[in-house]
């Protein structure tokens, strides 16, 4: 069977590269997820940068810990991790293995598998939010920490895969400080680390960091 160019796997070499030069390479991919129920696939529109210990933002900015070990390689393997204590957020390990940097999958458009994220996503209003975010992401793809380490360079029957998909070209993409970083690592003159597809309607929206607040 001949596989169409765009349904390519990336190659691991892909990934083993520095990281600001995957982060905007990963736009216009395509992310797989198998399921038992058929699979989801998302064309990536939104993602960030994290370098490891040169970045301030980073989760391995102070080293390797059980929480960030995957972070650590080899390339091409997911990173996933829970926040706020409700959501998952999903990354793509790259660089030399050893050196932890990945890039946070932020947004992306449903092309396949539109019900099944459907009912994973009740609250979003239409089909363009059902991925619009990071968090809204890994929920419509039904990502959670089980599935941390997975190899997304495997066989066809991995639960997720990236695929060559249509790369965007280098005047549509856009640029700007990471959503909701606090202090150096939110500064986009410093770190302006967030990638985008021009005017696409599933990119999410900015937001600053906003520190939160203890209770009393």
């Amino acid at each position: 069977m001949i596989v169409p160019p765009d349904r390519t796997p990336l190659p691991r070499e892909f990934f083993d590269r520095p990281v600001l030069e995957v982060a905007p390479d990963l736009l216009g991919r395509v992310l797989v997820r198998t399921t038992p129920d058929g699979p989801i696939a998302v064309r990536l529109t939104e993602v960030e940068a994290y370098d490891g210990p040169n970045d301030p933002g980073s989760h391995a900015y102070r080293g390797r810990t059980p929480r960030n070990e995957v972070m650590f390689g080899p390339p091409g393997h997911v990173y996933v991790y829970f926040t706020y204590g409700m959501w998952h957020c999903m990354n793509l390990v790259c660089g030399p293995e050893g050196r932890a940097s990945a890039v946070l999958l932020r947004a992306g458009e449903v092309t396949e598998g539109t019900e099944l994220a459907r009912k994973r996503r009740l609250s979003a209003r239409n089909d363009k939010e059902l991925a619009k975010g990071p968090a809204r992401l890994a929920t419509a793809l039904e990502v959670g920490r089980a599935l941390d380490g997975t190899d997304a360079c495997g066989s066809g029957d991995a639960p997720l895969r990236i695929l060559t998909g249509t790369p965007t070209g280098s005047d549509q993409v856009r640029s700007g400080p990471r959503t909701g970083v606090a202090g150096e690592g939110g500064n986009g003159d410093v770190h302006p680390w967030r990638f985008w597809i021009a005017n696409d309607p599933t990119v999410s929206p900015y937001r600053a960091h906003t520190p939160r607040r203890r209770s009393s």
